[in-house]
């Protein structure tokens, strides 16, 4: 019997699986820690967590696993890794970790990209890049070089969350395209390391990692690792990729005008082209898809609202409420368009889609003889939407278009009235499917250690569990509830 194990390094936690790999079927789950991972906020706007703190739970996820499902550590067969996008890691010679990570949602960097676009010139950005140097990890490690000096004359290697955790396995410090991609350190015109971005930055080559294809054995689990996670040592770890391009994957979005979203911390919409298209402002952001080659290119446009799940954590926590099952029932009870009440769900970072900006999270139309928490908690849901919406006009103005949408049936997506207004608003049928990150890491490490012949068979089976279809009684309350919500996002930039 083949195992496959994948891991999800998120943000809010960590999550493994393991998986058969003959079936499909999944032997064990488990998610470390309970409680939500700390993100450090010394100043306002930045975000970082302490990868150390991840590794951990890796280690403490894998037990839950063996503790769940017995089986032969010598079964598993390959490893793979999804991980928190952009995150900036920087090491030494001895692989010691010289500074907490400045993750995906920290906006200190977006004046450096903006300069850089001007230094470089906007034309020759969006036409090799894609995209702004923006708020990314090659402007990260700038503002470490520009404001950490000491710290930066000791990194030995700069990588990505995902890297971290394959170097902390193997001892190897590896990249992919898509991951370089992700940092805004590729050059779609000459499908290389981007020189024009390191160069300009001061940053030189060697501080990056080796690349490796996303689906290849990039090194076995040392004998101390092993050790420590109670597997075998050699196991090859065959997999990795930031944990948008790794959900769609999960859901078998690979080939052009197919899309995947997720409604998580952060709630993104992820469409596959073969063209390099991109955005004039870079609202949404073009990457390498797990599975481009120079003779069949795949490219993932991305549009990401930072404020999504995070909103709706806030108010659980913040509004005496106790499950996210209570708060779906007590927004159902509240009409389309919450009778007036708006909130903007911007309070997570700089948004990529209002051109960075940092506007904060907002409500609006506060009546306090008709408004309780149930309009709260159905305003957040629709505001959400509404926002991802805002993301997806954007996405359509540069070719993807938007039909199908596959989606985990988690997270936001396991509150019917989020799913039904999603399908509404957005003119989409969508469809959910019982997978997540870690087990598209799962699928794909065995796709690159060869357990499966192609992606085709490595997802045989797998079927949606629910479909939404949009609802045309409640579309033109949905639409608009909508423009009245966009009229306030004017009037707030």
């Amino acid at each position: 019997m083949a195992l496959l194990l994948g891991y999800d390094v998120g943000s809010s936690s960590i999550k493994a699986t393991l998986l058969q790999a003959e079936t499909g079927k999944v032997i064990a789950s488990a998610t470390s820690p309970e409680k939500e991972l700390e993100i450090i906020a010394q100043q306002s706007g930045w975000a970082e967590q302490h990868p150390q703190t991840w590794w951990e739970n890796v280690v403490a996820a894998t037990a839950k696993i063996k503790a769940q499902a017995e089986f032969d550590p010598a079964d598993v067969k390959a490893i793979g890794i999804s991980y928190q996008m952009h995150g900036l890691v920087c090491v030494d010679k001895e692989q010691n970790v010289l500074r907490p990570s400045i993750i995906w949602c920290d906006s200190r960097a977006v004046e450096i990209g903006e300069k850089a676009m001007q230094d470089i010139g906007e034309q020759t950005c969006l036409e090799r890049l894609l995209n702004s140097p923006g708020n990314f990890t090659a402007s990260k490690l700038k503002w470490v070089k520009d404001n950490e000096p000491e710290i930066y004359a000791g990194i030995d290697k700069i990588m990505l969350p995902g890297d971290y955790i394959a170097m902390k396995m193997t001892g190897q410090i590896k990249t992919t395209p898509s991951g370089l991609s992700e940092g805004i350190m590729w050059d779609f015109k000459k499908q290389s390391l981007a020189d024009l971005v390191l160069d300009n930055y001061g940053i030189p080559k060697d501080l990056i990692a080796d690349v490796v294809p996303t689906f290849s054995i990039s090194g076995e689990l040392t004998k101390a690792t092993a050790g420590q996670l109670g597997l075998k040592a050699g196991t090859v770890v065959s997999y990795r990729a930031g944990d948008q391009p790794n959900n769609a994957l999960s859901l078998n979005v690979l080939n052009p005008g197919e899309i995947a979203a997720t409604a998580g911390t952060s709630g993104v919409v992820y469409g596959i082209t073969d063209k390099t298209n991109h955005d004039l402002k870079s609202r949404v952001n073009t990457f390498v898809h797990v599975n481009h080659t120079k003779a069949n290119p795949r490219y993932g446009v991305l549009l990401c609202v930072n404020g999504t799940g995070i909103l709706n954590s806030w108010l659980r926590h913040n509004t005496g409420t106790i499950d996210y099952d209570e708060m779906n029932a007590l927004a159902e009870q509240v009409p389309v368009g919450s009778e007036g009440l708006v909130i903007l769900p911007y309070g997570n970072g700089a948004e990529r889609t209002l051109e960075n900006r940092n506007p904060g999270a907002s409500i609006h139309g506060l009546n306090f003889n008709i408004h309780n928490k149930a309009h709260l908690l159905r305003a957040a849901q629709e505001g959400i939407v509404f926002a991802l919406n805002y993301g997806l006009e954007i996405m359509r103005g540069v070719g993807v278009e938007v039909k199908t949408v596959r989606a985990g049936n988690a997270n936001m997506f396991l509150s019917p009235l989020f799913s039904r207004a999603f399908a509404t608003v957005t003119n989409s049928l969508v469809e959910l499917y019982n997978t997540d990150g870690s087990q598209g890491a799962a699928r794909g490490a065995g796709i690159g250690a060869g357990i499966y012949k192609d992606p085709k068979e490595a997802f045989a089976g797998l079927e949606p569990v629910k479909t939404i279809d949009p609802n045309e009684i409640l579309a033109p309350a949905y639409n608009q509830a909508c423009e009245e919500w966009e009229d306030m996002l004017k009037k707030l930039l």
